[in-house]
């Protein structure tokens, strides 16, 4: 009896552990759904997943060499048609802020960037009052 007992209480704990876990992020269908949301004459480079772990990251960054002479546009996508507070900022090689998708408050789905210097730039993706901590992302080009 004690044993049926002691084994209903785990399984009661590990029920009750199950559901007080964050949910997992999947940033798959968010970076598939940005590849089509590019303005139109920019070509698909990369895509990106952002996962902040529910929150327990505060920052997801990745770098991407950007060549002179190009104009490259970053879009972000998660739940509904909203960025659920993900900012993207692109900084360059020395990690001067560029552009922001925040301006006055407002949360924007893209910027864009007209390169003057070949280097490594800096995509960095923030969490600014997200609920959900998980998107995706999509890089293009145009010349």
């Amino acid at each position: 009896m004690k044993s049926l007992l002691h084994s209903v209480l785990i399984v009661s704990m590990l029920v009750m552990f199950a559901n007080t876990t964050q949910a997992q992020c999947n940033p798959e269908p968010f970076t598939s759904g940005c590849i089509p949301k590019l303005a139109s004459g920019f070509n698909f480079l990369k895509s990106y997943k952002i996962d902040g772990q529910g929150g327990a990251k505060t920052k997801v960054e990745y770098s991407y060499v950007f060549t002179k002479g190009t104009q490259y546009m970053i879009n972000v996508c998660a739940t509904g048609e909203t960025t659920d507070g993900i900012v993207i900022s692109l900084y360059d090689s020395n990690r001067n802020k560029l552009v922001s998708s925040k301006i006055n408050d407002q949360y924007i789905s893209a910027i864009a960037y007209p390169c003057n210097t070949t280097g490594i730039y800096y995509i960095q993706y923030t969490f600014d009052e997200s609920n959900q901590f998980c998107g995706g992302s999509a890089l293009g080009f145009k010349r």
